[in-house]
């Protein structure tokens, strides 16, 4: 049967003449129609420049220089433009990894998505609109309609990448790439939006082209996977025979770097040293790749892969292995079929020294609330609870996991607590003093935060090495001349470059502006870091790096980190606590391996069996929450969550539940935890 989609020998170089990057390097690869086709691979390999490739969006001074790519029989590349404008949306859509760049900042959401429908469709007027509230309500974004006059920068991370898939969606295209289409989404909405994907796959014989580093996302939506490094496909196979054995080293290496908790239940297994691949014990680092993902112009002989691979011989970095097939899957690789099993044994570490203190961090009743004003006097009718009555506490040394959907309030409790959005009601305790709006910026030495989006919240016109001097030299860190080589030790410590000083935000892949977004808020020394998905853009080798990084930190240093996140391996790795938080509350907390081993809360179950696996537990029923979030401006009476729980009754639509104690240190607001053991109530928000 003929695929929907033909790439062969696929080149494009950034410049011109002897001076050209080769950014991608005679990629070939075909996706047939209702079939999905992962591309993975480290930030930097030339996933995304592919992806540009194939929609003819490339940046200024970029050019496809050799290769062909058929879209339905149609050679894409000799396409004139005029008609190259019709192919994009309607031939083959993309989502992109980036919503904030993607999305028209001065033009509400609404009107984006009808731009779409118009020009794709023929839509217009009230039918257009109804269309693209539709289209917001099937991949997760509450309130719909609400949403359509709000513009982009309204929006969290979470809802401006799904208001980006509602508008790749508007074209009904043949064929959708989706660069990283769920980077941004907690775990019940990305396993929203990809049921909706693979629904829109199915019915319309919808080609996909998945561009990600989640492995567990590849397992379960992927038909074939292609492991792309430096510009090159290095292995190709079907699914299941890539999870099965993964043939070239960097693919197992890949697979070591994972989390335990995503890890399949063969790779659990002890190899012949008796320790399991890539499984972490208590305290364990997880396993990295040594080394950096070779730049365009490096000139590198043999296999690319070679200066990082741990069975690398002579031959391999004199000479470029050809494809070879094993076990149907093919592979670039000398040693393919010959490679011994990985030991990804984890260096044990110490567990830093924690003693019974006050708490580094105290929040007392956290309440942030905005007003809706209407009217020609802007008068306020009504508030958005973003957070309602938040208590948390972090000691020093320790890792609080905040998690929760998209839009429940993690990230805003994170900005109150560095005063950067003003509470409503509370307080904050930092080591000791009361954060208050006078005091606020003299402590922010102590506390820092680590953005989720970081192109956003670095300044482009700054180079690197300025925006880490920037917050050392305005809090007086350190001698003034010991600040560049403390700059290039941080450059180092994130796994970036020695260059990367003299370059700017622009220059760096999503995943490295991430790393540059980390060492800005180390470059200060502070005790506590709050860490807004950290690792979010990251793919799974430097997400270990990063979050070894992080453990070593806080086991040196004393470190507290508030690590908001919708990564629960991620928690799994690094927290010590778990709050678990819904539309502006924490419905659940307690340590980490009773929150995650034994779910108490219907929320918190529901998150956990949500998490993207390589191999289900044996048995285990994937359950998908059912239902949005409801809108903190209108919350149910009652528990906020009875419109969605399976266990809900008529006390828990009118009655919001008092804390109920589970176990050690481990509380829920649930009646139906509570009618099942001992209730003992503690406090009722307001």
């Amino acid at each position: 049967m003929k695929p929907l989609l033909r790439v062969e020998g696929l080149v494009t170089e950034i410049g011109h003449d002897a001076a050209a990057l080769r950014v991608v390097d005679g990629v070939s690869f075909h996706v047939a129609a209702g079939e999905t086709y992962a591309l993975l691979g480290e930030s930097g390999c030339g996933k995304s420049m592919t992806a540009l490739s194939l929609m003819r969006l490339l940046p200024d001074g970029g050019r496809i220089a050799a290769g062909t790519v058929h879209l339905d029989g149609q050679d894409v590349l000799a396409l004139p433009e005029r008609d190259m404008r019709r192919v994009r949306g309607g031939g083959m859509a993309m989502i992109f990894q980036e919503p904030m760049l993607a999305l028209n900042p001065v033009v509400k959401v609404g009107h984006q998505i009808v731009e779409a429908l118009v020009l794709h469709q023929g839509l217009s007027g009230r039918v257009a609109s109804e269309a693209a509230c539709g289209l917001l309500d099937s991949v997760g974004v509450p309130d719909a309609l609400r949403r359509l006059d709000s513009y982009p920068f309204e929006l969290s991370g979470g809802l401006r990448q799904r208001a980006m898939i509602a508008m790749a969606l508007a074209g009904q295209p043949r064929l959708l790439i989706a660069d990283e289409p769920t980077t941004a989404l907690d775990v019940t909405i990305q396993a929203q939006v990809l049921d909706v994907l693979r629904h829109l796959r199915t019915e319309r014989r919808m080609g996909m082209l998945l561009i990600t580093h989640d492995l567990g996302v590849v397992a379960e939506n992927a038909d074939r996977v292609g492991v792309m490094y430096a510009g090159e496909l290095l292995e190709e196979g079907a699914r299941d025979a890539f999870f099965a054995a993964p043939q070239h080293p960097y693919s197992r290496m890949l697979f070591a770097a994972l989390p335990h908790g995503l890890l399949p239940s063969r790779a659990q297994e002890p190899v012949a040293d008796g320790s399991p691949l890539g499984r972490p014990g208590d305290g364990a680092r997880l396993t990295t790749i040594p080394g950096q993902v070779p730049k365009p112009g490096d000139r590198i002989r043999g296999c690319r892969f070679a200066p990082r691979c741990p069975f690398a011989i002579a031959r391999c970095r004199d000479q470029s292995p050809d494809w070879q097939v094993i076990n149907d899957q093919r592979v670039r690789c000398h040693l393919a079929g010959m490679l011994p099993p990985l030991n990804a044994r984890g260096v044990t570490t110490p567990a830093h020294s924690i003693q019974a203190a006050q708490a580094l961090l105290q929040v007392d009743g956290l309440k942030v609330h905005f007003p809706i004003r209407r009217g020609f006097i802007q008068r306020s009718v009504g508030y958005v609870r973003a957070v309602d009555d938040v208590t948390l506490s972090i000691q020093q040394g320790r890792t609080l996991a905040l998690v929760g959907e998209s839009g429940c309030g993690k990230t805003t409790v994170g900005k109150a607590l560095l005063r950067l959005i003003e509470p409503t009601a509370g307080s904050i305790v930092l080591g000791g003093e009361s954060i208050t709006a006078r005091n606020a910026s003299t402590l922010r030495r102590q506390a820092q935060m680590v953005f989720q989006d970081p192109f956003s919240s670095l300044n482009p016109r700054m180079r690197v090495a300025d925006i880490l001097l920037e917050g050392m030299d305005a809090l007086g860190v350190g001698a003034a001349n010991q600040r560049r080589d403390a700059v290039a030790l941080l450059l180092r410590q994130v796994g970036l470059p020695d260059d990367a000083g003299g370059r700017y935000p622009h220059a760096f892949s999503g995943g490295q502006r991430q790393r540059i977004a980390i060492a800005r808020a180390l470059a200060v020394s502070p005790r506590l870091v709050i860490c807004d998905e950290p690792t979010s853009a990251l793919d799974v080798s430097v997400q270990a790096q990063i979050l070894n990084l992080l453990k070593d930190l806080q086991d040196s240093l004393g470190l507290a980190y508030l690590f908001i996140t919708h990564n629960l391996a991620v928690v799994d790795y690094l927290a010590h606590e778990v709050a678990v938080m819904y539309l502006g509350r924490i419905v659940e907390q307690g340590p980490a391996t009773a929150v995650l081993r034994a779910p108490r809360h219907p929320y918190t179950q529901a998150l956990v069996n949500a998490v993207p696996r390589i191999e289900p537990p044996a048995g285990q029923r994937i359950v998908r929450l059912a239902g949005d979030q409801p809108s903190p401006l209108n919350p149910p009476n009652g528990c906020h969550f009875h419109p969605r729980c399976p266990h809900a009754n008529e006390t828990c639509r009118q009655i919001y539940p008092d804390q109920t104690v589970v176990g050690s240190g481990h509380w829920a607001r649930c009646h139906w935890v509570a009618a099942q053991g001992q209730a003992l109530p503690v406090r009722s928000p307001n």
